[in-house]
């Protein structure tokens, strides 16, 4: 609890919802500060890592890969173009769609950004054993990969 918050109510404090709605809170302010402080937007390291993990790809394909709405793709690869950090080549297979590359200078902003963003992991986890940590990341990777799955 941050200083001047008030304790939540006592039958909250055991909710998993509740507390994985706080840790969310907390873990989205410091994504956002420190992301702000490396001139970057969560929006931009998402889309440079999709590219490096996964190569090029269109803008409607990066939409899909990372979860980001169409207009909000657009805005943020326009952003890391004025950067020089993607280049936008006409696709070949179909002349009215581009395809996005990271560029050399990518690599590395990608490369600082993944040392900020280990950092931010480290601060939000701190309380936390590195075999907590493990923990914590295999329940709720099992919670998100359950809620992801299609209904039958």
């Amino acid at each position: 609890m941050r200083t001047g918050e008030s304790p939540p109510p006592g039958r909250l404090k055991g909710m998993p919802s509740w507390l994985i709605n706080q840790a969310s809170v907390h873990s989205q302010r410091l994504v956002a500060e420190r992301f702000a402080a490396a001139d970057a937007r969560g929006y931009h390291y998402r889309l440079l890592a999709a590219l490096a993990d996964e190569g090029p790809a269109s803008q409607a394909e990066l939409g899909r890969r990372t979860g980001i709405d169409r207009s909000d793709v657009v805005a943020a690869l326009n952003e890391l173009a004025e950067q020089g950090l993607i280049e936008r080549t006409p696709d070949p297979a179909d002349r009215r769609r581009n395809i996005i590359t990271v560029t050399a200078e990518a690599e590395r902003r990608l490369a600082h950004l993944d040392g900020v963003l280990a950092q931010i992991q480290d601060d939000l986890c701190a309380p936390l054993s590195s075999a907590e940590r493990e923990q914590l990341v295999g329940l709720l990777g099992r919670i998100v990969e359950h809620h992801a799955r299609p209904a039958v």
